[in-house]
């Protein structure tokens, strides 16, 4: 995945560690972990309460400015006061009226003030800390000049997100740069539900799809779009009829999400996504399954069609372990499977998996304009060193004692969710002593990152030196 340490650049992964051989990936816990996701999803705890009184929340503010690093209190501090200083209690409160489910303007203004108070405050500040620095690392990795070579900068923002708790029954999102910048605001805002700061493991996996995909999919003017009509042609060049051409350009930014979180995060945002949604209808519905029913009012594709096409996205993954980890993915997906219907038109499950294959290839393969004809698979993919990593990390989330006070060099949070959510996959797993130890190992690795400094660092993974020799002997 990351291509951010000198000993990638020096020499190919592959050639330095192999993981050690996996015939089959252990999720006999699966069950365990959708019960998880399956009580996160029951817990209504809202987080802090809206600020709704605008002297109140402009003294506040106030009073968080200088606990913000520089990078965000030029990027997200300093424009949205002054815009909130331009609205003033009148334009605020209309902001406020006209959006009475707060899932448009108001929303978004809320969610920015909360992200600000939050981190300022010191909400849950051991929690916040670690999501922080899971989604600093998910935008980094693909923004980083060191991954993105051959490929300019991004149009619109490259700052990471901040990071928020709150509104439960919208589960993870963001608000993508496209959207914040309503308020001059030049980074994204991610929300997590409050239950997640406590238990819910799999959630962590679903933000390679919200900053590792909508975040990065909405910072380069165009790529939506190219990638859509891509989605489109090559579906239609396979033969497979309607509905799948438009029913799956239609969904490009959610499906294309999809693909970007398995990039970021390996066969983890997989068999995540899998277990996360199984475990959100278990409280939602009832129903601990995948929905095979994919309403044309719904942006995303199908949860089953999404099964598919992890696995598939799995399966193209440049580590040795990849076709043992699509096949599980794929054959949890198939006990799944019931009557698809898409848009109203029913389909076989051989058509969606051969659909989802389709999606897969151009996604992750196709060289687009709008990455200077480069494919997103080549900015960004899980190799043996992103697996190796995990494997070690696991052996550390999974034994009681004192995390070490410094890791090694080229462990990124990314890594450690990996590590967090497939050991909670396996037999006899402690879920709730997992996710308290990859807690700790993401706070550690925020307090040393020099974004959260008092230098102004957009990228850290831009600092790195250029050695004009490295001695393979010390790799």
């Amino acid at each position: 995945m990351k291509k951010r340490t000198v000993r990638a650049r020096a020499v190919e992964p592959e050639a330095l560690s192999v993981p050690k051989p996996v015939v089959k990936p252990d999720v006999s816990d699966l069950a365990g972990c959708v019960e998880d996701a399956r009580q996160a999803g029951l817990d209504s705890d809202a987080g802090p309460s809206d600020p709704m009184d605008f002297h109140s929340l402009r003294g506040r503010l106030e009073t968080c400015r200088d606990r913000l690093p520089p990078l965000y209190r030029t990027a997200v501090y300093d424009p949205f006061v002054a815009k909130l200083d331009n609205l003033g209690q009148q334009g605020f409160t209309k902001i406020l009226l006209s959006d009475p489910n707060r899932e448009g303007i108001a929303g978004l203004l809320l969610d920015i003030a909360h992200a600000i108070l939050q981190n300022g405050e010191g909400f849950q500040q051991r929690a916040t800390d670690g999501f922080q620095e899971l989604v600093s690392d998910l935008f980094d990795g693909f923004l980083s000049a060191e991954d993105r070579k051959a490929v300019n900068p991004p149009d619109q923002g490259a700052i990471p997100p901040l990071v928020k708790w709150g509104n439960p029954d919208f589960g993870p999102y963001t608000w993508p740069v496209d959207a914040t910048i309503s308020f001059d605001v030049q980074a994204p805002i991610v929300n997590l539900p409050p239950a997640n700061a406590r238990h819910g493991i799999l959630a962590w996996a679903a933000l390679g799809h919200e900053t590792g995909g909508h975040d990065i999919l909405h910072a380069d003017t165009g790529l939506l779009q190219e990638l859509a009509d891509k989605v489109n042609q090559g579906l239609h060049s396979a033969k497979l009829g309607d509905p799948f051409p438009d029913y799956w350009s239609e969904r490009i930014d959610e499906t294309a999400s999809d693909v970007l979180g398995v990039l970021n995060l390996g066969p983890a945002a997989g068999i995540g996504l899998v277990g996360y949604f199984r475990g959100l209808n278990a409280a939602f519905t009832g129903s601990a399954t995948l929905r095979n029913n994919g309403p044309d009012q719904d942006p995303h594709p199908a949860d089953i069609l999404r099964g598919f096409l992890a696995a598939c996205c799995v399966r193209r993954l440049k580590f040795s372990g990849a076709a043992a980890w699509a096949a599980v993915i794929e054959d949890e997906t198939r006990k799944d499977v019931t009557t698809i219907r898409l848009s109203g038109v029913t389909i076989s499950e051989e058509d969606a998996r051969k659909s989802a294959d389709v999606v897969a290839e151009v996604i992750m393969q196709a060289k687009l304009h709008a990455l200077e004809n480069h494919s997103l698979g080549y900015i960004q993919n899980w190799r043996n060193t992103d697996e190796l990593i995990v494997q070690q990390l696991r052996g550390l989330l999974t034994t009681v004692g004192q995390l070490p006070t410094k890791l090694e060099s080229g462990i990124y949070a990314a890594h450690a969710v990996a590590a967090a959510v497939t050991a909670a996959l396996s037999q006899n797993a402690n879920i709730p002593l997992l996710f308290d130890r990859m807690l700790g190992i993401l706070k550690k690795m925020h307090d040393s990152n020099p974004s959260w400094g008092p230098l102004f660092v957009a990228h850290p993974g831009n600092i790195v030196a250029d050695y004009a020799y490295i001695d393979h002997a010390s790799l």
